[in-house]
């Protein structure tokens, strides 16, 4: 795992959330789920863009996820983008069994999956907009891996870096991440201490007020 993964695995989403609105950047994903192995992970995004197939029914060459998976490995992070689609599943059991078998962190679906049983059985996390026992044949394809995608109107990049745990997704640019992990490791450390004062009894109107409020202000 390097660096800059394992300083956005010992941060939580809300932190992160916080330092990206410190610097201006859009990069909160709303309205994904845990739906399987329900547990935190970061790595760096390996994206695969999903859509139509085309209009002469042509079956494509692969199956749909299948060369992002066998390029992945651990401290990667699969991230599907479906469109929001939920009329049929972006995921499925064997692609879950195979990125679990080859240690990677997790998996996004801005859109439904299914099999999510097989992907609990392998210890895989699963982000999904929803639960659907739709298969992908004959109403979505893969029309490219590892190219930027869009994902809730946020941008990811191959190699962006991608956090979700129980607060929430969020994706940090790969070339804004030093920066962005500095103000989330400032924000969380101020918390941790504003958390002590409170256990040691200060009141919270006293703990929670101006240092709390420019915790997220715009740098300027």
């Amino acid at each position: 795992m390097s660096d800059l993964v394992a300083r956005l695995a010992a941060v939580d989403a809300c932190a992160v959330s916080d330092a990206l609105d410190r610097h201006g950047i859009r990069g909160v994903v709303t309205g994904l789920h845990p739906l399987a192995a329900p547990r935190s992970f970061a790595g760096r995004a390996v994206t695969v863009l999903l859509g139509p197939p085309d209009s002469t029914g042509a079956l494509p060459r692969r199956h749909l996820g299948t060369a992002a998976v066998d390029a992945s490995g651990p401290g990667r992070v699969v991230v599907v983008a479906h469109q929001g689609r939920t009329d049929c599943a972006g995921w499925g059991g064997l692609l879950s069994r195979a990125a679990a078998a080859r240690g990677i962190e997790g998996v996004l679906v801005d859109g439904a999956a299914r099999d999510l049983a097989e992907a609990a059985a392998a210890g895989l996390p699963v982000h999904a907009r929803a639960a659907t026992p739709v298969t992908a044949r004959t109403r979505a394809v893969e029309h490219a891996w590892d190219v930027p995608v869009d994902v809730d109107g946020v941008r990811v990049a191959p190699g962006d870096l991608v956090l979700a745990d129980s607060g929430g997704v969020v994706v940090v640019p790969a070339g804004r991440a030093d920066e962005v992990l500095a103000t989330a490791e400032r924000i969380a450390a101020t918390e941790a201490a504003m958390a002590r004062a409170i256990e040691a009894g200060t009141p919270v109107s006293d703990v929670m007020g101006t240092t709390y409020e420019e915790l997220t202000d715009a740098d300027r």
